[in-house]
């Protein structure tokens, strides 16, 4: 399944239906008077965040979602048949924007939300609606409601509670596929990762959602690389993990470069709580650990970890670490075995 966060959709309601001007004609009822009957109300369009959903791929394929009309009233005080509704089905975390792109309609962080994006038309009151003692005979009727054409923009951004950050190669995939069970590709050239990768970890009983990002260069906020739109799915983690590659010969330089991006972003992920990891430990001598370690803690100003993915070493104090900046009401406790009956 392809992965899509970004979609442009045209929906339109539908318009109510025209009311009836008729007359009851019956033999031997010399005054029959008004009888046509009301219009149908056109159908709305709906948002609902449904369970199974993980990307925007199905909006690649239909943009454009239009509902019913409502049909027009009939004699005999019949009302028109009102008309469908049409509900888009969306992943959770779903955000609905106007058409500027920046205009948010609203968030949808929980299954089963639904809300209402464009409401249908009323229909027409009949002749029946205007009858009065000084207007016996009404020969008008109102016309429908006509419905509502809106242009909307869906973005997905992943329920997760720790982001990956780190530039590219930096050993995001990798602590990824040592942690979880989750195996995104992994590859010794950069941007390996062109689409979020989400894997549950556990520690200590306890599970929780890691999302890894495709890395950020400098310059991304200005669309170098493949930019930096992916940050917006480790805007609602409850903690950052920057990754550094130990190996690089500019370890300051790389930290300062992701720490700019977030500023340059915006909103309030550059203040979100972050830890800070030396990465790819494994290849250095203990001296080159030591020397790395220290110019990284200068940037950072604060206490730095080191760790290997591939070699496992210091992975599981990160996960701790990790864990002691999530609340409570965010992890998931591990399912006790239960234990099974002896069996010869």
């Amino acid at each position: 399944m392809k992965f899509l966060d970004l979609a442009k959709v045209y929906i339109r309601s539908g318009a109510g239906g025209g009311g009836c001007v008729s007359f009851r004609r019956e033999k031997y009822i010399e005054y029959g008077g008004p009888d046509g009957g009301d219009g149908g109300k056109g159908g709305s369009v709906w948002v609902e965040v449904v369970d199974g959903l993980n990307t925007l791929i199905d909006f690649r394929y239909q943009q454009h979602f239009f509902a019913k009309n409502g049909q027009p009233g009939r004699g005999q005080q019949r009302t028109g048949k009102d008309g469908d509704d049409i509900v888009l089905s969306v992943p959770v975390g779903t955000e609905i924007l106007d058409e500027d792109e920046e205009t948010v309609i609203c968030d949808l962080t929980e299954v089963g939300q639904r809300v209402l994006l464009a409401k249908g038309g009323n229909g027409g009151f009949g002749n029946l609606h205007f009858k009065s003692a000084t207007n016996q005979a009404p020969r008008r009727a109102n016309p429908g409601q006509a419905g509502i054409d809106r242009t909307i923009w869906l973005r997905l951004k992943l329920i997760a509670d720790v982001g990956l950050l780190g530039m590219p190669n930096a050993g995001k995939s990798t602590f990824l596929a040592a942690t979880s069970n989750a195996r995104p590709k992994i590859a010794d050239y950069p941007f390996t990762t062109l689409h979020p990768n989400l894997g549950v970890v556990g520690v200590d009983n306890v599970e929780f959602v890691v999302a890894d990002i495709p890395g950020l260069i400098e310059g991304a906020h200005e669309g170098r690389g493949i930019g930096d739109r992916f940050l917006g799915h480790v805007e609602r983690c409850a903690v950052l993990l920057h990754l550094v590659d130990g190996t690089s010969e500019t370890v300051a330089e790389d930290y300062r470069t992701i720490i700019h991006e977030l500023e340059a972003y915006g909103g309030e992920l550059a203040e979100k709580p972050r830890i800070t990891v030396l990465n790819k430990v494994d290849a250095l001598d203990d001296e080159e650990r030591e020397l790395a370690k220290a110019a990284l803690e200068e940037a950072v100003s604060g206490p730095v970890m080191t760790m290997s993915g591939v070699a496992h070493q210091g992975v599981t104090e990160v996960l701790r670490a990790l864990r002691g900046q999530i609340d409570d009401n965010r992890v998931r406790r591990k399912p006790a075995e239960e234990a099974q009956p002896w069996q010869p």
